[in-house]
């Protein structure tokens, strides 16, 4: 991806940017499509011969449904919505088009959260651990994150450490070398960093997306809890009406009862075999001890069409950045050698 072309996609996101994830489309890991009578922008990648578009097409509002038909009319190649909200699901509500809830997120207005004494206390415990051992936060500047040899060791390590290549597509992890608009919050001890955490814009809510939490094996228990909740109280001071922590997929909390039935077996044997390659169960209940407000499903949209297990397969892909088969094969492994 150009500079040029960047600047003219990050542009358009922060003039019309809705979706949580809709900074993720600065992240050079997609084909865009422009529509510059428009003023907008389809990004996407290619998965299971379909075009997987990041969220929905990012325009005014009153085109984006025009954009839609546009795009999906360039290729013969199926378009399948990941990831869409309002208002791009209303202007499919009265068509041929598909939904489907495959995750959620949790989100919390900024200005309710909890005071120290209204947390859990297995929440004040971890915060508390983490400042008995001498972590504290604070907020960097970009240059300062961006130039960082130590935060990049940090993220290095922690990319390391997981043993599994990282997703990508809504969730990338290699965004220090582009933190224009985000946020760096760094956790240090004794001086040095042992973790951070990274915010990016959604701008039409006046909001943030927390993206990654890297930290050291030897980060203090808490230290993450402490990052979330000195950020958390930032953005409140300033004023933002929204924040999330984003997607948990196959969420417990998704609006799955309106899936056909295989899609609902589906997602639960996937919850479940699938643990040892990505744990779904605790990333849901790390973010939920934040007490959210309420969960926000994540819905998957196939224009004219009905959603099939391809369309499923397609979504893998395109997060695992591999064949949904080559993935299955490294949870097979996985749960072979823990055995």
């Amino acid at each position: 991806m150009s500079q040029n072309q960047r600047q003219k996609i990050r542009e358009l996101v922060l003039r019309y940017g809705r979706n949580a994830t809709c900074y993720q489309v600065v992240n050079p890991v997609f084909e865009y499509q422009f529509f510059d009578e428009f003023d907008a922008v389809v990004a996407y990648v290619r998965a299971s011969r379909r075009r997987v578009v990041a969220g929905a097409p990012i325009g005014p509002v009153d085109r984006i449904s025009e954009v839609a038909r546009r795009f999906e009319s360039l290729e013969s190649a199926p378009v399948l919505y990941f990831g869409a909200g309002d208002p791009f699901l209303a202007s499919t509500a009265q068509s041929d088009s598909s939904v489907a809830a495959l995750g959620a997120q949790p989100v919390w207005i900024p200005k309710h959260w909890k005071s120290e004494n209204e947390m859990r206390p297995s929440l004040r415990y971890q915060l508390h651990r983490a400042i008995n051992k001498g972590v504290t936060v604070r907020e960097w500047g970009t240059g300062e994150a961006e130039n960082s040899a130590e935060l990049h060791e940090v993220l290095d390590s922690w990319l390391r450490g997981r043993g599994l290549p990282p997703l990508h597509f809504l969730v990338e992890p290699e965004t220090l070398g582009y933190l224009s608009d985000r946020r760096t919050f760094v956790a240090s001890q004794d001086g040095k960093p042992v973790a951070f955490l990274n915010l990016c814009p959604v701008p039409m809510r006046n909001g943030w997306l927390t993206e990654q939490f890297p930290r050291l094996e030897s980060a203090p228990n808490g230290t993450v809890e402490l990052l979330m909740d000195f950020a958390a109280r930032t953005v409140a001071r300033e004023g933002a009406d929204y924040l999330t922590m984003g997607l948990v997929p196959l969420s417990v909390h998704a609006a799955i009862e309106q899936n056909p039935r295989w899609l609902r077996r589906t997602m639960r044997l996937a919850r479940d075999f699938g643990s040892p390659l990505y744990s779904f169960r605790g990333l849901e209940e790390f973010k939920d001890k934040f007490r959210p407000e309420y969960w926000e499903p994540i819905y998957a949209v196939t224009p004219n069409r009905t959603f099939r297990f391809g369309d499923l397969l397609a979504v893998a892909e395109a997060f695992a950045g591999e064949p949904a088969i080559a993935t299955l094969g490294r949870v097979i492994r996985r749960r072979l050698s823990q055995r």
